[in-house]
């Protein structure tokens, strides 16, 4: 073989490798390839004054890395202002009985993958159905890697199975399931929500007995139906977010986002507010009307 044609071949190659290491640590730095990393020494909590609150993330999976500080920035802000007191971590060590027992609520803001080792579901199963109560948003609900069966049959009661694509953020109308409860009573009957990742499910927690909230109007956005990045259609009802009494605990979800300008929104983060009331076992306090009027995603 002449020279310049191994010298070409080599070069090739070595671009091949380049490239390849390249995309490997991309995808690798996003989070698409999951992590087995457990915590198993609990972080040391400081002295609460105030009714404290666990917002847990952590990300064995997919990381929303605009997504997650906005979250916690919003999180904190709206906890602080219902007279709380927010305490953040990435630790899943913190999910042990004696930790847990300090926290009126927990929040799993974007959690993904498998965070927890075996004592520690032990610990928040009983304690969610000793009256705990768990808020999980968008991630914390969308991924494929869970290793625990009860998480996704029974706290969720749906399985995912993927978004929107091509494109992934649309536009798209989300419906108010039944207008009279106090949780959905700030929003229209038909809410626009600009440029959001739009889950999808294997099932309906309905058939479940949960209770859904928000669903989608599959007609308001582009549906693309099974390809490499999985489904974003639903049979029938689209459900986005619901809740359901757990023992003596409650659970409350949100699939809604992704995108980090979403947490802006007033009319999202009053649901967001009622949410943690409810999973606190308290009457969901009213919005702001003025606050929700300026949220041009209900216009």
């Amino acid at each position: 073989m002449k020279l310049w044609i191994k010298r070409s071949l080599w070069t090739l190659l070595a671009v091949v490798l380049l490239l390849g290491g390249t995309a490997y640590y991309q995808l690798r730095s996003m989070g698409v390839f999951p992590r087995y990393d457990y915590d198993t020494v609990p972080p040391t909590l400081p002295t609460f004054s105030k009714p404290a609150v666990l917002v847990f993330t952590k990300t064995n999976g997919f990381i929303h890395k605009d997504a997650i500080p906005v979250a916690k920035r919003v999180l904190g802000k709206l906890i602080a202002e219902q007279g709380w007191e927010a305490y953040l971590t990435d630790n899943a060590a913190v999910h042990s009985p004696e930790l847990l027992e300090q926290f009126d609520f927990i929040i799993w803001n974007n959690v993904s993958g498998d965070v927890l080792t075996e004592p520690q579901r032990a610990a928040l199963k009983q304690w969610l159905e000793s009256g705990g109560g768990w808020l999980g948003i968008h991630a914390s609900g969308g991924d494929h890697s869970y290793l625990w069966s009860w998480y996704g049959d029974t706290l969720l009661g749906a399985q995912f199975i993927g978004h929107t694509m091509h494109p992934q953020f649309q536009d798209a109308d989300v419906l108010v399931a039944d207008d009279t409860l106090a949780v959905t009573d700030h929003l229209p009957a038909r809410w626009t929500v600009e440029k959001e990742e739009w889950y999808a499910f294997a099932n309906n927690p309905r058939d479940k007995g949960y209770e859904i909230l928000l669903t989608l109007d599959e007609d308001s956005y582009r549906i693309k139906g099974e390809n490499f990045f999985g489904n974003d259609h639903m049979e029938g009802e689209h459900p986005i977010a619901w809740r359901h009494k757990l023992a003596e605990g409650r659970v409350f979800y949100s699939a809604i986002g992704h995108q980090p300008y979403t947490y802006e929104l007033p009319m999202y983060q009053a649901f967001l507010v009622k949410a943690m009331h409810w999973v606190r076992g308290a009457a969901e306090p009213q919005a702001d009307a003025e606050a929700v009027a300026s949220d041009e995603g209900g216009e």
